[in-house]
């Protein structure tokens, strides 16, 4: 079975729930503060929406346990179109589908699609040595435009927050055991992708005037790694274009949050 296989096959449906104790963890885990009172007040409970993102994971790990690719497998990026607001707790109802498998010759991308009445996700996983079988490259990045330069800010984390964030589904061991950092190249634990990029939108809506829970649409490419307790800098303009880098070299590129 070659890579490209996969391209549009059902990986099933499964129905979660989470309780609003769930949604709070997360929230505190990806930089929401005390005084946020509607992310961490069960009184006042709005859920963030990539909150969603956390009820996802079995979808990746049936490719990765059906050997679709091996352990070198990154996410390479993550969208999310929001439906409707998570409720503050219950059950949703999730169905996966692998959707392109792109060949890069040298690795593959497979995208992985998770669908419900509140949100879609998209998963971009980035697998060395798996490509070369012969299937479409797929769509290039498109060229960097010139923009003027957009508004400044700063995403700090915080040194226990992978360890915090594993708590709400990835414990990837790369983010917890320095032994499993270097075999990656990493001397220390890295955070999750996905919380770096939750923990992007906190200051993204805060600049707008928004609340995080408004966001509708988000999306970025991780181009780099994050330490925690790094202070990250973002830079983002008016149509909801950001970038956030790591002494000057980008670590979430191609991003975009829009928030109703």
């Amino acid at each position: 079975m070659t890579p490209g296989d996969w391209a549009g096959r059902l990986l099933g449906e499964r129905t979660v729930s989470y309780t609003e104790s769930d949604a709070i963890l997360y929230a505190l885990s990806v930089g929401a503060r005390a005084d946020d009172l509607d992310l961490v007040f069960e009184d006042r409970l709005r859920v963030l929406p990539s909150f969603g993102l956390t009820l996802c994971q079995w979808a990746p790990d049936i490719l990765a346990n059906a050997g679709a690719f091996d352990n070198r497998a990154v996410q390479g990026a993550q969208t999310l179109e929001v439906h409707r607001p998570l409720p503050r707790s219950g059950e949703l109802t999730l169905s996966a589908r692998v959707g392109n498998v792109w060949d890069k010759g040298s690795a593959a991308i497979f995208e992985v699609i998770v669908e419900c009445d509140e949100f879609t996700g998209l998963w971009s996983l980035f697998a060395p040595g798996f490509g070369g079988f012969g299937g479409e490259r797929g769509p290039g990045r498109a060229v960097d435009e010139q923009r003027p330069a957009g508004t400044p800010a700063t995403v700090s984390t915080f040194p226990t927050q992978a360890a915090l964030y594993r708590l709400t589904g990835d414990r990837h061991h790369i983010h917890i055991d320095p032994e499993a950092s270097a075999r990656i190249g990493q001397p220390v634990p890295i955070l999750q992708g996905l919380c770096t990029l939750a923990a992007t939108t906190l200051v993204l809506a805060e600049q707008q005037g928004a609340s995080a829970a408004d966001l509708t649409r988000l999306q970025g490419r991780f181009s780099g790694y994050v330490v925690p307790g790094d202070d990250l800098e973002l830079e983002s303009w008016p149509d909801g274009a950001f970038e956030l880098r790591r002494d000057g070299a980008p670590v979430i590129s191609d991003g975009i949050a829009v928030f109703a």
